[in-house]
């Protein structure tokens, strides 16, 4: 089935607001086994709005369209689709009870230009909005019979000729358009609670299996030569493999549709964990940070930080993890010189001698923070993020890692010469694949 979806919004096209229906849509719809062939955002205009969907309609069996169904003056994808579809739009009581029972619920009056949700293209099926007020709605655009009986020759032909006279497809298959509220606490909620029943009764579910394992401490062109040898018989059977490289690591996607997509997956997964081990830390939605959380939880052991260079982004990750609070007893950003020697005990004369990124601060920074939380690991990192302050012999993103645990220090150097965002977020991955490598 061809699954296509128009994002609308000018904010969109301005880069004002990220587009993360793109990314939602896409995955849900997959993990239901129908995957997105074509996905566009448009601006809040009448011609691009028409023109996508008219496109949009003219392939795909089912087309989905994001935003522009509030009360506002760009929300116009409602009455811009049901001209294009040849409906009239019609009051529906249903949906004004909901918004003026929302108003009411929050004791505010509700605004009378909220009168215009209350219109929906004729035929359409309504989807409430349970966090908001303008309703989602689905048209069978060209319906693969009556459910009451089939269409009469009369009812097909006039189908066809409307379809015709708005370059829509005129084939007899089943074809639906959803319209959808833009803001993602509205539109995510009614996806799973409306539109996925809507699917399942519609549409037969596709066999699709798709598996991602999640590497790091290899480059994405070293990856693909590890792995690629392995998997190249299962290529020739169907399978796509894909790559997808981020700070400090790699994503090897697994792809396959069809009645032998889990047994090829399931080979080709085994074949690349038996290349990349032991760099693989995950599968699909793993992040190395809950990975880390998980294993300290299950060995009952405690961690502690003491972060320069990285600002406090390994806590920020840690303590994004549900369940944190039992494994994770708290953390020293010691960003100053003062703060490594008063807080963690960086003793004067290493700071004078060695400068505070190297070995010997790394090393007395995680001893200090394993110390002053009683914690049976502790994490420390210190570098140069950049863009100033490198010297020839520490250049611009050197970093020392290092973890304390019972048996003494162990550190790390590495060199990240990338942009002060980037340097942070791939030396916490570093640093927390250090403690992952230990706790395993």
């Amino acid at each position: 089935m061809n699954v296509e979806i128009v994002n609308t919004g000018s904010e969109l096209m301005l880069g004002r607001v990220l587009n993360t229906h793109q990314q939602w849509l896409c995955r849900r719809l997959a993990d239901l086994g129908h995957v997105v062939t074509r996905q566009v955002a448009v601006a809040d205009t009448g011609n691009e709005i028409q023109n996508a969907v008219r496109e949009a309609l003219a392939r795909a069996e089912l087309v989905i369209t994001t935003g522009g169904l509030g009360p506002t003056s760009d929300d116009i994808t409602r009455e811009l689709i049901a001209q294009l579809l040849g409906r009239k739009l019609v009051h529906s009581a249903q949906v004004q009870a909901h918004i003026e029972a929302f108003f009411a619920k929050r004791g505010r009056p509700r605004p009378n230009m909220t009168d215009v949700e209350t219109f929906v293209p004729e035929g359409s099926l309504v989807f409430l909005n349970q966090t908001g007020t303008a309703p989602g709605l689905a048209i069978q655009v060209a319906p693969a019979g009556n459910q009451a009986g089939e269409l009469s020759k009369e009812e097909n032909r006039k189908q066809a000729e409307s379809a015709q006279d708005r370059n829509l497809r005129t084939s007899s298959a089943k074809q639906w358009l959803i319209m959808l509220p833009g803001p993602p606490r509205e539109l995510r909620p009614m996806f799973d609670d409306a539109v996925v029943p809507l699917l399942r009764r519609e549409f037969a579910k596709e066999i699709f299996v798709c598996r991602t394992l999640r590497s790091t401490g290899i480059g994405e062109s070293r990856v693909q030569e590890m792995i690629e040898a392995d998997v190249a018989p299962f290529v020739k059977q169907g399978l796509q493999v894909g790559y997808c490289a981020r700070p400090g690591a790699v994503d090897v996607r697994l792809v396959a549709d069809g009645a032998p997509a889990p047994q090829l997956v399931q080979a080709a997964t085994a074949a690349v964990e038996l290349a990349l081990s032991p760099n693989i830390y995950g599968y699909d939605d793993d992040e190395i940070e809950a990975v880390v959380v998980r294993l300290l939880t299950e060995q009952k052991k405690s961690l502690a930080l003491a972060e320069s260079c990285t600002g406090g982004n390994i806590g920020h990750r840690i303590t994004n993890v549900p369940g944190a609070s039992t494994v994770f007893f708290g953390g020293v950003t010691s960003y100053a010189n003062s703060a490594k020697e008063h807080l963690l005990g960086v003793r004067r004369e290493t700071l004078l001698k060695h400068g505070a990124v190297s070995e010997p601060v790394a090393r007395e920074m995680a001893a200090g923070a394993r110390e002053k939380f009683q914690s049976d690991f502790a994490l420390a990192v210190t570098g140069i993020a950049g863009p100033d302050g490198g010297t020839p012999e520490k250049p611009v993103g050197t970093v020392f890692i290092a973890l304390a645990t019972a048996d003494g220090v162990t550190v790390e150097s590495r060199l990240n010469p990338w942009d002060r965002i980037t340097f942070k977020d791939v030396t916490a991955t570093q640093a927390l694949e250090l403690l992952r490598r230990r706790l395993l």
